[in-house]
């Protein structure tokens, strides 16, 4: 059994900001968060000591909170490397969410079959693949490919989240997936080589297979500075004008990995939001993630 802290740990980096302000810009009804994560409550899901970083705890609720103070109906809890293979704070989310939530599932070669239609019937429905140093590095390709054989006949999509050239290093392997692929963060590319450097160009052309998406969010992230995050805004303008139809927004949230200040998601859906046309932004926020994630009708809450 894997062994868990029996006092709350020391967080690596700030906590996110408790009050965020309202968007100037109200998403759409029924606006989906595409990609966040949850911590906690520890005292219901300790942090194993196996972990590859420390969170700030930031449980289902406050995630609801945040969600309905921004305006977000629907979001997609991506299960996080904190957690390791412990996936009981994503399956109650599931459960407590009523059809407001999707997951999306890490598993290892030794996941279990049974774990992974599990995983399935409570909502999961896709697989990330971190190829972060920061989160273990570069994974065996061959023990991948075979997780994506298993959940494949599922209709799981894979994530996959690398970094610049990285993605220039994986474009074949990305191409080879036939699942459904959606990159994380804009593949995390240096912003001062512009929307027509190699990791952009790389980006586009991977789109341009027709059954790759991305995650135009990270922008706190990809910034070298603060909000409004103008610098960002020509390379997620490019990806939202040259694949309207395959594009998601996410919020990143609680922000886990970050050590300066934090941002204020009013911002981070702001910035977004002040990219496209209001076509556009139906599409990101409502039509596509409905889609790519196979939201059902929306229970109320």
């Amino acid at each position: 059994m894997t062994k868990v802290d029996s006092i709350p740990p020391t967080p690596d980096g700030p906590p996110p900001v408790t009050h965020p302000r309202k968007p100037a810009r109200r998403p759409p009804s029924g606006a989906c968060d595409s990609h966040c994560h949850i911590y906690g409550p520890f005292s219901r899901f300790p942090l194993p000591d196996n972990r590859s970083f420390t969170p700030n705890e930031a449980p289902e609720i406050a995630l609801r909170r945040l969600h309905d103070h921004l305006g977000f109906d629907r979001a997609v809890i991506v299960h996080s490397q904190g957690y390791g293979l412990d996936h009981r704070p994503l399956l109650d989310a599931l459960a407590t969410g009523r059809g407001r939530y999707r997951g999306v599932a890490l598993l290892r070669p030794e996941t279990s079959a049974e774990d992974i239609r599990r995983y399935d019937a409570a909502g999961v429905c896709g697989v990330r693949f971190s190829f972060m140093a920061h989160l273990g590095g570069k994974p065996d390709l061959d023990k991948v490919r075979g997780i994506i054989g298993r959940v494949e006949p599922l209709g799981w999509h894979v994530a996959i989240h690398v970094a610049g050239e990285g993605l220039v290093e994986m474009r074949d392997f990305i191409r080879s997936i036939r699942a459904p692929v959606v990159i994380d963060h804009m593949a995390r590319p240096d912003i001062s080589e512009g929307p027509d450097g190699p990791v952009m160009t790389t980006l586009r052309t991977l789109l341009d297979k027709g059954d790759i998406w991305v995650k135009l969010s990270g922008a706190e992230r990809l910034s070298k500075g603060a909000a409004p995050f103008s610098d960002v805004a020509p390379i997620a303008t490019r990806l939202l004008n040259h694949a309207p139809e395959r594009v998601l927004w996410g919020s990143d949230w609680p922000h886990v990995n970050l050590h300066g200040p934090m941002p204020d998601d009013g911002d981070l859906v702001d910035f977004i939001s002040g990219l496209g046309t209001r076509e556009q932004l139906r599409r990101l926020f409502v039509d596509n993630p409905a889609e790519f994630f196979r939201f059902g009708a929306l229970v109320p809450a």
